[in-house]
């Protein structure tokens, strides 16, 4: 896996980076950092990246198993540290899953099976941060 990161000056401290799949992501600094915030932060993206890996996971797995999955959000909620480097210290992930008939054990093997095992985002964030989980079962309509 290969990723190209530029900093485009003329932009104050905002990034784009082009990944090993050719695609672009555009990063941007806060203000009081020189940044415009015209895109998200470094680490916005990281989080981000960190909730698209498991809610890839869990989909695919409840897939698998023939569930009847319809939807997956996963909000994070993260601290950092306060002193440099500021590293993410508590993540808690709230799943919320819509699907057809879905069984609560099944979901929460899901997460279990992409936190424990498959979700590399995550195992490489558990070794500054306590991960946490809580999850929703919504009837889809």
């Amino acid at each position: 896996m290969e990723c190209t990161v530029r900093w485009q000056p003329d932009a104050g401290m905002a990034f784009s980076a082009e990944t090993g799949s050719g695609h672009l992501l555009s990063m941007d600094g806060a203000p009081d950092g020189g940044g415009r915030n015209l895109a998200p932060r470094p680490m916005e993206t990281v989080l981000a990246g960190t909730g698209a890996c498991t809610a890839y996971d869990v989909v695919l797995i409840l897939k698998r198993g023939r569930h009847d999955v319809r939807g997956c959000e996963v909000k994070l909620m993260a601290e950092r540290a306060s002193s440099d480097p500021k590293v993410f210290t508590k993540i808690n992930f709230h799943f919320v899953i819509t699907g057809r008939g879905l069984q609560q054990a099944a979901v929460e093997r899901a997460v279990s099976l992409s936190h424990e095992k498959y979700c590399s985002a995550t195992a490489m964030l558990a070794k500054t941060a306590e991960i946490t989980t809580s999850l929703e079962l919504r009837e889809a309509g």
